[in-house]
């Protein structure tokens, strides 16, 4: 993998990953209501299902191209047509103000915390499909596989969990800011016109290419 794909494969899933999405307003409540503890849990929870997601997608990806150049190629112009839904879908579905985290209930183990936040985002249709539409964008077929998937799902785990360890332990910080009035709605269209972009740049290196 070249640095400059590496480098855009970066870019990309930190902006997604910035935006605080159901996942990162349950670790902030948590923070707040059960202490960093519990919301660090929940947090590393997350980043263990996001692993099991993404190597399960991964390995369905890595049959596909052993097994038909073609189909991977389909694969990702579909993909680049889902990117581009998702982020249209995302601009639309923007808050007109600030958003309200979710209670939690009192008295929260950790440890149930960390299997429940695993098991939700590894068996979530949503990630896999996600994982599936977006990673095969920064895939060379060309080149060995294995060590592209290890960078791949090593980067995207890695920065997801540091994300959401920030909100963790900068819960009272981050609240008072994503629950002012135009913050989230703009982080939401920044994230869609990034999915956006990322399928039209797709199909346009493909156009180019061909």
């Amino acid at each position: 993998m070249t640095l400059d794909l590496w480098l855009t494969f970066v870019a990309a899933s930190f902006v997604l990953l910035i935006i605080p999405g159901p996942t990162i307003l349950l670790v902030l409540s948590y923070a707040l209501s059960q202490g960093r503890r519990v919301a660090v849990a929940s947090a590393t929870g997350v980043a263990l299902g996001d692993f099991v997601a993404m190597s399960a997608s991964l390995a369905g990806l890595g049959a596909l191209v052993l097994a038909s150049a073609t189909a991977f190629t389909v694969l990702k112009w579909l993909g680049a047509v889902y990117l581009v839904w998702l982020g249209i879908k995302l601009i639309r579905s923007a808050p007109r103000g600030g958003i309200a985290m979710p209670d939690t209930p009192e008295g929260i183990q950790a440890a149930p915390i960390f299997w429940h936040a695993a098991a939700v985002t590894a068996l979530n249709p949503k990630s896999i499909a996600f994982f599936i539409a977006f990673v095969p964008q920064f895939l060379r077929p060309e080149t060995p596989l294995l060590p592209q998937f290890a960078i791949l799902i090593a980067t995207f785990v890695g920065l997801a969990s540091l994300n959401a360890l920030a909100y963790a332990l900068l819960a009272d910080t981050l609240r008072s800011t994503i629950t002012r009035p135009g913050v989230v709605p703009w982080l939401t269209r920044i994230g869609g016109g990034a999915l956006i972009g990322m399928g039209l740049l797709t199909a346009t290196l493909r156009r180019a290419t061909t």
